[in-house]
């Protein structure tokens, strides 16, 4: 479903690229993820991530600020920041769009091992990678079956409704 269509006074779980997209001002697909982002501000949508996402968001805007900032080029972005370290210092965009989360009504659960084990085995039963699986047990965990992800891997999970960026 298309993320425009999320009904007033839904309950949705957040996946990291809706709120990269966001924050990175992505050209294809962050003006509506800021849309979306508002409406969460505004308290119309209720929002709900976990801490492995924001993790994530942190990693993802990390090196969209380093392309950025340095003018370095996107393939191997993480391996140059490796072998650059002492330039992680100067990026300090990523750090407030971790504090930001929370701020914009985003509820944040943390993770437990527990869960990680309990995604193992989703990861096996729908073919997913780890941090997907993680997203479905949190889901369920919050009794959640909204997601806004543009990762079309969740289509897979037969109980998940995904909305898509457009």
């Amino acid at each position: 479903m298309n993320l425009g269509s999320l009904a007033a006074g839904s309950s949705v779980f957040v996946d990291a690229n809706t709120l990269v997209y966001h924050f990175s001002s992505q050209a294809q697909f962050g003006p509506t993820c800021k849309q979306f982002i508002q409406r969460v501000a505004r308290q119309e949508v209720q929002a709900y991530s976990s801490s492995h996402v924001v993790s994530d968001v942190a990693h993802r805007m990390m090196t969209v600020e380093a392309i950025t900032a340095f003018g370095w080029p996107v393939a191997g972005i993480a391996q140059r920041l490796k072998r650059q370290r002492s330039e992680i210092a100067r990026l300090v965009a990523y750090r407030q769009a971790v504090d930001e989360i929370p701020r914009l009504g985003v509820h944040v659960m943390p993770v437990n091992h527990a869960m990680v084990l309990a995604a193992t085995g989703m990861s096996q039963q729908y073919e997913l990678l780890s941090g997907d699986a993680l997203i479905v047990v949190a889901m369920q965990q919050l009794n959640l079956d909204s997601l806004v992800s543009n990762d079309a891997d969740f289509d897979r999970i037969p109980w998940l409704q995904r909305y898509a960026p457009s």
